[in-house]
């Protein structure tokens, strides 16, 4: 079963900063990053996040949500009622650390209720 990884930020730079951490570490992997406006500017997009999710959830059997801030977890909340999936969790763990921790098992092939233990197990419920 394949896990997804979507990173929604503030920051373009920083969604995409961990986008390719990620990618050095684990290779191939599901993963979008949605970070910043429409214009370039400092907030979030609820349509990038939809777009993101929407690229995510076409490549992975689940997701897991990973965001910096409180809009980007209001944006991305709404993103995941559109798309009407109970394989896609939003979660409130360190988008860099966790997304890292969630990669990892997801390159070992863990299931997405393992991934979320071991991010629950290293920094506490979500």
């Amino acid at each position: 079963m394949s896990v997804g990884i979507l990173l929604v930020s503030h920051s373009g730079k920083v969604a995409e900063g961990v986008k390719d951490l990620i990618h050095q570490v684990v290779g191939d992997l599901p993963i979008e990053a949605a970070g910043g406006t429409d214009e370039g500017e400092l907030g979030t997009s609820f349509e990038k996040i939809q777009t993101a999710l929407e690229k995510v959830t076409e490549k992975a059997e689940s997701t897991i949500v990973f965001y910096d801030l409180g809009s980007a977890r209001m944006n991305a909340e709404m993103a995941i009622e559109v798309t009407e999936s109970d394989q896609i969790k939003l979660v409130s763990h360190p988008i860099l650390e966790g997304a890292y921790l969630a990669a990892v098992e997801a390159s070992i092939d863990k299931s997405l209720e393992e991934i979320l233990e071991s991010l629950e197990k290293e920094f506490g419920k979500s």
